[in-house]
Parts: C-alpha cells; structure tokens; sequence
C-alpha cells in the first residue's frame, strides 16, 4: 500500500536555491562589468532620471504652464499628479470609458491615451476651464437641469464630449448624438437625460 509524504524535501528546497544562484550568476557573468558596477552605486537610475525629465510647455484652460515630464507620462497623468486638476477622471485608463475626456486645441481626446510630451504647445481644456468664474458653461447648466448625472463620476468627461459634440456637427438628432457617445460610459445609465441636455444646448445655439 503506497502512502504519500506531504513533509518537504529538503534536497528540493536546496535544488530550487541552486538553480535561482546559479541563474543570478550566470546573468551577472554576461553583463559589461561598468554596469553592474554602476547598478550597484546606483548611477543607472541617476542617468536615467536625468534624460527622462523632458521639459514641456502648454497652455491649461487658458494659462501658461512650463512643467518637466518623463516621456511616458500621459497627459491625464500630468493633470491631475502634477497641475492638480482632478475634476478630469481616471477610469479604465484603457481609452474605453471616456471619464479622461478633454480637449486638444479644440478637439476632445482620451487623456490617458494621449502622451503628454505630444502636446508641447497645445492649448488644453479641462472641465475646470469651462465655466467663467461663478458661471458655469450652457453644457453644465443644461446636464443640471435634466440631471445628466448620478454618481457624477463620469459628468466630467460626458460635458467635454457634449461639448465637442455639438461643436463637430454630431448633434443632430438622438440617433447621432448616442453613436458618438459610445466612447463615453456612464454606469448610472443617465444616457437619456445627456442626450436631452446635448438636444436643448444645441437647440438655443449658444456660443461654446
């Protein structure tokens, strides 16, 4: 009758070892000796940061900023850790739920998607960069007054959508506003009453 020894071997546990050394010193025999030398002084990561830092200039809802970024920093990113402005979402960060949504010299973008180094230059606006002081933008009264919104997590990127809905022609009827606000998710489903306050906005033909 066979019976089963659940206790550990201990010359597996020692073989394990000797394959993760044997690995180690085998990766440390076949790289330049100047770079493990300056990995251990830790010069690689000072080298590094050094030519990451890119220096970025562009206007944010109007005023002037000159920030440093690494190349793979993404424009949400740099909104809302670096110039803290975080009325602007991070959703999926996959480009798929429309929460990051602002725009690029006029045109709405997913922020998360959009490096930030690429805007050198641009002119960018937020949902912060809406509203005139104490006076909010005809979107943000129009999503008020139909309750375009629940939880109001994705209200940000549903105005800036809104927004440039109108402003590229796609909000001619609610057929047409709904195809292009497949980008833009809203789990409340508060969808009929965004349409309606999309619909009333371009009704009145208020400057945007």
């Amino acid at each position: 009758m066979s019976t089963h020894n659940n206790e550990p071997n201990p010359n597996s546990s020692s073989r394990r070892s000797f394959l993760k050394q044997s690995t180690a010193l085998t990766a440390i025999a076949f790289t330049p000796g100047a770079a493990v030398s300056a990995a251990q002084k830790g010069w690689d990561e000072q080298v590094a940061l050094a030519f990451e830092q890119l220096p970025l200039r562009l206007k944010v809802n109007g005023i002037a900023q000159q920030v440093n970024v690494e190349a793979r920093v993404t424009l949400l990113d740099l909104l809302r850790d670096q110039l803290h402005l975080t009325g602007t979402k991070k959703g999926c960060d996959y480009g798929q739920c429309g929460a990051c949504t602002v725009h690029v010299n006029g045109e709405r973008v997913n922020s998360c998607l959009t490096l930030a180094i690429t805007t050198e230059g641009c002119q960018v606006t937020t949902i912060e960069g809406l509203a005139k002081g104490e006076e909010l933008h005809p979107m943000q009264q129009a999503f008020l007054k139909h309750d375009g919104f629940q939880c109001g997590y994705c209200t940000p990127g549903q105005i800036m959508s809104a927004v440039a809905c109108i402003k590229e022609g796609h909000a001619d009827s609610p057929e047409e506003i709904r195809r292009v606000y497949e980008c833009n998710i809203c789990r409340c489903g508060a969808y009929p009453n965004i349409v309606n306050a999309i619909l009333e906005v371009k009704a009145k033909g208020e400057k945007l």
